[in-house]
């Protein structure tokens, strides 16, 4: 089968920063209103990309709570994309998705989405497979987990050298996954990270929404000192 080529999207440049990856409610069980809200506070904190990542919902509500967090990453300014799910993507209009190993085929997705939509690709601790991406018209491809994660408890494990290894021989952006904070983050961005894909510490802060913001705020800093 013939490889499909790299699509350049307008909305390439602003795969950097940070990614806020909403928690699924398998994890923690927030209300919709309880999500917007804290979204919301990540957003004014300057996260640039917002996955919707959620598993255990009724299509009802995913679609509803979907359409209700794109709407607000249109006010801000953000990227919205959708954790596996190109049906749902496809039916809001997000601009794009996030697809696994397990998930359709990248393809399938460019095929179901078009060719403007964003889709990222999970290539854990292989360098190969980002490669494989990339031929095949990737927008970006994410690695991790590169500490120990509380919502990927048995994911492979990534090292540092991998993230410089890959910003050598990559041409689109990386995201990385997996046990960011803000104390180990600075370590990613300076090995070369272009996004950091963060749900804990952003979305599980406690001490309410000024917290949050502050949270995201940090993290969005560190790709501006």
């Amino acid at each position: 089968m013939e490889m499909t080529t790299k699509t350049t999207t307008s909305n390439t440049p602003n795969l950097c920063g940070l990614y806020a990856i909403t928690p699924c409610s398998s994890i923690q069980s927030l209300t919709t209103s309880e999500l917007l809200d804290r979204a919301q506070q990540v957003l004014q904190g300057g996260a640039r990309i917002l996955q919707y990542r959620e598993k255990q919902h009724a299509s009802a509500i995913k679609i509803e709570q979907a359409q209700l967090l794109k709407a607000m990453c249109v006010e801000y300014g953000a990227l919205f994309l959708i954790n596996d799910d190109i049906e749902l993507a496809r039916a809001i209009e997000a601009d794009g998705v996030h697809l696994g190993q397990d998930d359709v085929s990248l393809q399938e997705a460019r095929s179901r989405l078009g060719d403007q939509a964003i889709i990222g690709i999970s290539c854990y601790n292989q360098l190969e497979l980002a490669k494989r991406a990339e031929q095949q018209g990737a927008n970006y491809v994410a690695f991790g987990r590169f500490f120990p994660s509380s919502s990927k408890p048995n994911a492979v494990q990534a090292e540092i050298s991998l993230l410089e290894q890959a910003k050598s021989e990559l041409s689109i952006p990386v995201a990385c996954i997996g046990g960011i904070t803000l104390d180990n983050a600075k370590l990613l961005v300076s090995a070369g990270a272009d996004m950091l894909a963060v749900i804990e510490s952003v979305f599980g802060v406690n001490g309410g929404a000024d917290n949050r913001v502050e949270a995201a705020r940090e993290f969005t800093q560190l790709f501006s000192s």
